[in-house]
């Protein structure tokens, strides 16, 4: 695994790790508040919804790079290894085209939020700050998708990389 894959992921994790921390300590004091002062924190929704955004296109990344996105194989396993080979670079070429759409959508939504100064609905922060979540998070899905598309062109076997990734994992905990 190259250098450039090991930040990486270590950006991948410690985001997606910031944002699920905050989202539970956010989460367990606003039940607190409800229980015992019968009132809630008005923002701690609004986080909570964006930090989810922000996770949820980690964990699309994060599971991209581990090769373990849900996948309907019943095609796959009846064909030849080729063309399984040319389904999974179909498939992968879709991910690309897909994430660079939000990846580039998602700048476009950021620009026209700060351009239109629209302000979050409760704590009434610029909404661009919040909206930049999705361009950022569909960076790193775009990144991933596009290592293995790279991959699959270069002919290198998903098993074989699973197995390397997976020694990686056991001499990390080592």
């Amino acid at each position: 695994m190259s250098t450039f894959d090991k930040i990486f992921g270590m950006i991948e994790e410690i985001i997606a790790g910031i944002c699920l921390t905050v989202m539970s300590i956010l989460a367990f004091a606003n039940v607190c508040a409800r229980y015992f002062f019968h009132a809630s924190f008005s923002f701690s929704d609004e986080i909570t919804t964006y930090l989810f955004v922000l996770l949820s296109l980690m964990g699309a990344a994060i599971a991209a790079k581990r090769h373990e996105h849900l996948g309907f194989t019943v095609i796959e396993d009846l064909v030849s290894p080729k063309v399984k080979r040319v389904l999974n670079f179909i498939s992968y070429l879709m991910a690309v085209v897909f994430s660079a759409l939000i990846f580039y959508y998602g700048i476009l939504m950021v620009i026209s939020q700060y351009n239109l100064e629209q302000k979050t609905a409760n704590m009434q922060w610029p909404e661009w700050i919040f909206g930049s979540f999705v361009p950022i998070g569909a960076f790193f899905v775009l990144v991933r998708f596009l290592q293995i598309l790279i991959h699959i062109i270069k002919g290198k076997n998903r098993k074989e990389e699973r197995k390397a990734l997976e020694q990686q994992r056991q001499e990390e905990m080592m």
